[in-house]
């Protein structure tokens, strides 16, 4: 099945999984609504995806905010007159040991891993509901599947997701897809999130040297985009080979 044509909202969509998500969507003839905080790194994707001939728009997205994840499901719907597909995708890994203590990190993740995607759901649905069709996209992690120190807000958090992901797919009927997607070392800029150094360097020094292109998630999302309507590909894991 081709998504030639399809609307697809990607939030998180300036770096990493996002971007690569984007551009390997729009290389397949979707159209692809970004959503992000950094303006000047989403709109350097929206021209480097207009420039390979592709369609492409931006809306500076918070996803903390549930009314800015309204006004992007709104500015893809009055852009590409409808939605076909929502990838929540932004996400946060400020990770530390609990006796850091850094709380701040915490709530973070909560606002925008949890919670972000939470908004991003509400925002489609109406949509979906009123078109009868849609497909919920949730990037998730391998670290909520394999639970390691340093951890354990970030997998609680994805955890969560996983879960409504789930009772969202049971709920969902004959007409809406849902699919979650879990990635595991993925060479993007995660680590710059991180405020806690000795965690920093650990993560850097243990997996860095394994990392995968984000691209091959890009692959994964578009594989299940592109089943027939009745297919729902529930869960991907994408993962290195040498990820233990």
């Amino acid at each position: 099945m081709s998504i030639q044509g399809k609307v697809v909202i990607i939030t998180g969509a300036s770096s990493g999984i996002g971007r690569a998500t984007a551009r390997l969507l729009a290389e397949h003839g979707a159209f692809v609504v970004l959503g992000a905080r950094n303006e000047a790194s989403l709109g350097a994707v929206v021209d480097e995806i207009t420039a390979a001939g592709g369609r492409a728009a931006f809306k500076k997205t918070d996803v903390r905010h549930r009314r800015d994840l309204e006004e992007l499901v709104a500015f893809a719907v009055a852009r590409g007159g409808r939605l076909d597909v929502i990838v929540n995708n932004a996400g946060v890994g400020p990770i530390s040991r609990f006796d850091a203590l850094r709380v701040d990190d915490w709530d973070a993740m909560i606002d925008v891993n949890f919670r972000g995607t939470l908004y991003g759901i509400a925002a489609a649905l109406p949509v979906f509901a009123r078109q009868d069709s849609g497909h919920v996209v949730n990037v998730i992690s391998t670290a909520g599947l394999q639970i390691v120190p340093t951890m354990g807000v970030y997998a609680a958090t994805k955890n969560a997701v996983r879960t409504a992901t789930e009772v969202l797919r049971q709920e969902a009927g004959p007409r809406l897809r849902v699919t979650e997607v879990s990635p595991g070392v993925i060479a993007t800029n995660f680590g710059d999130t991180i405020t806690d150094q000795p965690t920093r360097k650990m993560i850097e020094e243990r997996l860095g040297g394994i990392a995968i292109s984000p691209d091959a998630v890009a692959r994964g999302i578009l594989y299940a985009l592109e089943q027939p309507p009745e297919v729902d590909v529930g869960s991907i894991v994408i993962r290195p080979t040498a990820q233990s």
